[in-house]
């Protein structure tokens, strides 16, 4: 085997293109794995393949042309300009790769890139964890590894909320914006996830989804995504020095019927205004590179909804993208988890 590491780098995932065809693709694998729509499988595909995808994508590839830029996706042209700055710091004792959970390109592609190694780090992109998001990259790289001869040492990282890096980067991003203006309040939007998943994952039946479970992080709820937003949201405002009380937490992008985890992004801050709320700096801290979820939904849309209730100023905080604080927290990550008995010999 060969003794350097092998890192790998997961990020959701992105259509090829933003045509209505390629985004039909995409939302099709996306929609159909059992951990993001986690209901039977001959209730899921109807779902997804009769309904979803053929009557969201036409919607969805308009939005995706607002989003794409000369690179292509933003999130993928900046996930590969993460794997080759990560590459350069960490020099040629490693072998970095990206892979996508959905389309391209693929994890089979890029963990077949790193047959051979004797240990590889697996990072999920995603800053909470979510048995939809980070879970779902866990599950998909042990099916793939396990079908080889050869099993290496495998490191997953399932968060990194508390990566004291991982704060200071998104405060860096923030401050430019607050020494500019005066911000009335502060909104951290995470991504939603139903109510159900968060009490599956829950050890002990202990979730309460409630905010004296969530405001509290400790052993029983740390693999809790609702309480993993409330704990970034508290080691950021702490950073930046925002009290309590001038900043919400909230949840963006639900899907479908049932009950996600609350409160609603799009419905509180309809109420700001009426509150003497005029002018708000929003985070997506669940996102480290720009996408339709933090550039047109937090961006646009809720610019928009904010300022017809009355609101005066609604300001996006931009996505790690390729910060250099970031590229250090991936550092410090990866070396955190680099030593094995079996490289020391």
């Amino acid at each position: 085997m060969k003794s350097k590491i092998g890192v790998l780098l997961v990020n959701l995932g992105t259509p090829d293109s933003p045509d209505t065809g390629d985004v039909r693709k995409y939302l099709r694998e996306f929609l159909m794995d059992e951990r993001v729509i986690d209901i039977p499988y001959w209730q899921r595909w109807p779902l997804v393949n009769l309904i979803i995808a053929p009557f969201r994508a036409p919607k969805s590839a308009k939005i995706y042309g607002q989003l794409w830029q000369e690179r292509g996706s933003p999130l993928l042209f900046y996930g590969q300009d993460v794997q080759q700055s990560l590459q350069q710091v960490l020099g040629s004792s490693y072998k970095v790769v990206l892979g996508m959970r959905y389309q391209n390109p693929s994890l089979q592609s890029t963990l077949d890139q790193l047959k051979g190694y004797s240990k590889i780090i697996v990072i999920p992109l995603f800053p909470q964890y979510a048995s939809a998001s980070s879970g779902s990259v866990q599950q998909k790289v042990m099916e793939i590894v396990g079908r080889w001869q050869a099993i290496p040492d495998i490191d997953f990282i399932a968060n990194f909320v508390e990566e004291p890096l991982f704060i200071r980067a998104f405060a860096e991003r923030a401050r430019p914006h607050m020494e500019q203006t005066s911000f009335d309040h502060f909104v951290f939007s995470y991504h939603g996830i139903p109510e159900r998943q968060i009490r599956k994952a829950s050890c002990d039946n202990y979730c309460k989804l409630n905010e004296s479970c969530c405001s509290v992080y400790h052993q029983k709820n740390r693999l809790c995504y609702r309480a993993q937003c409330y704990l970034t949201s508290r080691l950021l405002a702490k950073e930046l020095g925002i009290g309590e009380e001038q900043y919400t937490v909230a949840f963006q992008s639900r899907l479908g019927r049932d009950p996600w985890i609350k409160p609603y992004t799009d419905e509180i801050i309809k109420d700001f205004p009426a509150r003497g709320i005029k002018h708000v700096l929003a985070f997506s801290p669940s996102f480290i590179a720009d996408c339709l979820e933090t550039t047109i939904e937090v961006g646009d849309e809720f610019q928009e909804i904010f300022l017809e209730a009355g609101g005066e100023h609604w300001q996006l905080v931009e996505s790690l993208n390729d910060s250099s604080t970031w590229i250090s927290c991936l550092k410090t990550m990866v070396e955190k988890h680099s030593y094995s008995p079996a490289l020391t010999e």
